[in-house]
C-alpha cells in the first residue's frame, strides 16, 4: 500500500472514530462559520454584477489595459526573481559546505520579518537623489547634479519587483530547501560518478526534483505581489490593486472598484492553476528504507566565497538593507518614539490582532470538528474553498466587508433612532470590527490548516475511548483534543497576530476616520517622507514579525537532524 493510501485510510479511521461522538450542531456551526468567511468573496461578485453606475466600459477603454500590464510584468517579474533568489540559496545550503553556511541557513528566512512596504522605504531612502548612495557618487567623481551622470530611476516597476522578490524570496527557499532534504542523496552521488558537474547536477537532477515546491514557491510570491499595495503605491506603480483605491476613494463608485477586484480575483484563480498544472505530473517517491542523506560537498575557497556571497545577497536586500535604514532613523530622531498617536497604533494594533487571532483560530477550531463530526457533504465541500480569503487581497476583501456592512450599519442605527429616539452611530463600520472581520477571512486558512494537521496527529483511538467513558462532543474537543493540540493552536494564533498587525490595504480601506495601527502609521509618515516618525512604528512591526519567523525557524530547521559532513570536493569525480 502507498503512503498516500495509507494516508488516507488513516484519515477516514479517524474521521469515523470522530463521528461516534455525534454533532450535528457542529455540522451546522461549520457550514454557518464558511458562509461567513466566504462572505465578502459573493459580496464582490454580487456588486460587480450589480454596479449603481456601471463604469466598466469606460474602466476599460482607459486605465484597466495599464493596470492589468502592470500587474502581470510585477506578478512574473516577482515570481521569476524569488525563484531565482530562493532555490539558488535553498540548493546552496543544501548540497555544499562554504564558509558562513550554518548562520545563513537561518539568516535567509529573516526578510520574512519585513514587510515589502517597509523594504520600499528603505530601498527609496538608500538609492534616492539625496540618499547616500548617489550623494557618495557625487562626492567621488565630482558631479555637481542629477544632469552630470545616469542613475537607474528609483521609483519604478522594476524597483517594485526587486523590493518584493527581496521580501518573498523565503517562500521559495524554505519549500525548496524542504524538497531538496525530502529526496536521498543517492541520486545526487550517482550523477557525480558519472561526470555531472555542479550546474548540471543542478539543472538535471535537482531542479526537476524540486519543481513542484519551486513552482508552489513562486505562485505564493506572484499571489502576494498581486494583493501588495504598500510597494506599489510608494514606487507610483499602477495595478489593479491600486486601482481599486483610485476608482472607489477618488471617483466613489463601488460598482467599479468591484469590477476590478473581481479581475484580481480571477488572477489570482489563474495563478493557483497554474501551481496545481506546473505539479500535476511530478510524482517523486523515496525508497521504503531510510533515505540516504545528502552529504554536502566542502567547496575551494574562493568557490565557497562566491557561494556565501550569493546567499548574502537577497539577505542583504530583504532584510539587512531595511533594517539599518529603518534602525539609523530610529536613532538619529528619538522623538519619534514620543509623537503622538504611536502608543495609541500599538493598542489598536495589539487589539485587533489579538481579537482577529482568537476568533480566527476559534472559528478554524469549531469548523475543523464540525466537518470531522459529519458525514454530510456540504460541510466536507465548503473547508477546502474557505481558505481561498488567504489568496485574495486585503482590498478586494474590504470592498466585499464595508458596503455590506456599512448598509446593515445604517440599518442597525435607523431602527435604533425610531426605537429610542437616540442615535447610536455607525456600531460596525465606526469601529474595528470590520477590520477584525477582514483579518479573519484573510487569515482563516492559517488557522484551519494548523487545527486541521493537528487534528490529524492525535490517535483515532482517543476519541472512542473518550466516548465509552461518557464524553459528549464537547467533552471530547476539550478533554481529549485541546490538551493534545495546545502547541499547534498556540502557533496558529501568533501566526495570525503576526500577519493581522503586518496587514495594511484592508486596514487602510475599512478603518474609521483618525484610526491608526502601526502599518497604516508607518504608510502615512513614508507617504509624506517622514522616515523619522514612521521609523519607531516600523521597528514595532518587523519585531512582531520576528517572531512568527523563529517559530517557522524552528519548525523547519531546528528540528531536522543535520546533513551529513561535508566532503572535499577535490577528492570526488
Amino acid at each position: 500500500m502507498s503512503s498516500s493510501e495509507s494516508a488516507r485510510r488513516e484519515r477516514r479511521h479517524h474521521d469515523h472514530a470522530l463521528r461516534q461522538t455525534g454533532g450535528r450542531g457542529w455540522s451546522l456551526a461549520s457550514v454557518a462559520i464558511a458562509g461567513l468567511v466566504l462572505m465578502p468573496i459573493a459580496a464582490v461578485i454580487w456588486l460587480a454584477m450589480n454596479p449603481v453606475e456601471n463604469i466598466w466600459p469606460h474602466l476599460l477603454a482607459t486605465v484597466m489595459p495599464r493596470y492589468f500590464l502592470n500587474t502581470v510584468i510585477l506578478a512574473v517579474g516577482t515570481g521569476a526573481l524569488a525563484a531565482a533568489m530562493g532555490a539558488g540559496s535553498a540548493w546552496l545550503v543544501t548540497m555544499y559546505e562554504f564558509p558562513g553556511r550554518r548562520v545563513l541557513e537561518w539568516l535567509l528566512l529573516l526578510p520574512l520579518a519585513v514587510p515589502a512596504y517597509i523594504g520600499a522605504y528603505a530601498l527609496a531612502d538608500f538609492l534616492d537623489y539625496s540618499g547616500p548612495v548617489q550623494t557618495a557618487m557625487r562626492g567621488w567623481f565630482g558631479w555637481e547634479s542629477a544632469r552630470d551622470y545616469w542613475f537607474p530611476r528609483v521609483r519604478s516597476i522594476e524597483m517594485a519587483v526587486l523590493v518584493l522578490a527581496s521580501a518573498l524570496y523565503p517562500y521559495v527557499y524554505l519549500l525548496t530547501r524542504a524538497a531538496l532534504h525530502e529526496q536521498s542523496g543517492s541520486a545526487y552521488e550517482v550523477a557525480r560518478a558519472l561526470g555531472t558537474g555542479p550546474v548540471a547536477l543542478f539543472r538535471r537532477v535537482g531542479l526537476p526534483l524540486a519543481r513542484p515546491a519551486i513552482v508552489a514557491g513562486s505562485a505564493i510570491a506572484m499571489m502576494e505581489a498581486v494583493a501588495d499595495y504598500g510597494v506599489v503605491s510608494y514606487f507610483g506603480v499602477q495595478t489593479l490593486n491600486t486601482g481599486i483605491f483610485t476608482t472607489w476613494l477618488e471617483r466613489r463608485n463601488a460598482g467599479g472598484a468591484a469590477q476590478i477586484a473581481c479581475v484580481i480575483l480571477l488572477v489570482v484563480v489563474l495563478l493557483v492553476l497554474w501551481e496545481r498544472f506546473g505539479r500535476r505530473n511530478a510524482r517523486y517517491h523515496q525508497s521504503a528504507r531510510q533515505p540516504r542523506p545528502i552529504m554536502r560537498q566542502n567547496l575551494p575557497l574562493m568557490a565557497g566565497l562566491w557561494a556565501a556571497l550569493a546567499c548574502i545577497l537577497p539577505f542583504a536586500l530583504g532584510f539587512l538593507l531595511p533594517v539599518s535604514v529603518i534602525l539609523h532613523y530610529a536613532l538619529a530622531y528619538p522623538e519619534g518614539w514620543i509623537t503622538p498617536g504611536l502608543s495609541l497604533a500599538v493598542w489598536h494594533t495589539v487589539s485587533l490582532g489579538v481579537v482577529a487571532a482568537l476568533l480566527t483560530v476559534g472559528f478554524a477550531l469549531i469548523m475543523v470538528y464540525g466537518v470531522r463530526l459529519s458525514g454530510r457533504a456540504l460541510p466536507r465541500l465548503l473547508l477546502p474553498v474557505t481558505t481561498v480569503g488567504y489568496a485574495a487581497p486585503g482590498a478586494v476583501l474590504a470592498v466585499g466587508i464595508l458596503i455590506p456592512l456599512a448598509a446593515l450599519d445604517h440599518r442597525v442605527a435607523d431602527f435604533w433612532l425610531s426605537l429610542t429616539g437616540t442615535d447610536p452611530g455607525l456600531i460596525l463600520t465606526g469601529s474595528g470590527t470590520a477590520i477584525v472581520f477582514a483579518y479573519l477571512v484573510r487569515f482563516f486558512a492559517i488557522g484551519q490548516g494548523a487545527i486541521d494537521g493537528a487534528f490529524t496527529r492525535v490517535s483515532p483511538s482517543l476519541p472512542m475511548a473518550a466516548r465509552s467513558l461518557g464524553r459528549d462532543s464537547r467533552g471530547v474537543l476539550r478533554d481529549v483534543f485541546l490538551p493534545l493540540m495546545q502547541g499547534s493552536v498556540g502557533s496558529a494564533l501568533l501566526l495570525v497576530f503576526v500577519d493581522c498587525c503586518k496587514e495594511l490595504p484592508a486596514t487602510l480601506l475599512l478603518r474609521p476616520f483618525n484610526y491608526e495601527t502601526l502599518a497604516t502609521r508607518v504608510h502615512e509618515k513614508a507617504s509624506l517622507e517622514d522616515l523619522g516618525n514612521a521609523a519607531p512604528a516600523a521597528l514595532l512591526v518587523m519585531l512582531v514579525g520576528l517572531l512568527a519567523v523563529g517559530l517557522l525557524a524552528r519548525a523547519n530547521l531546528g528540528l531536522r537532524k543535520p546533513a551529513s559532513r561535508g566532503i572535499d570536493l577535490n577528492q570526488t569525480g
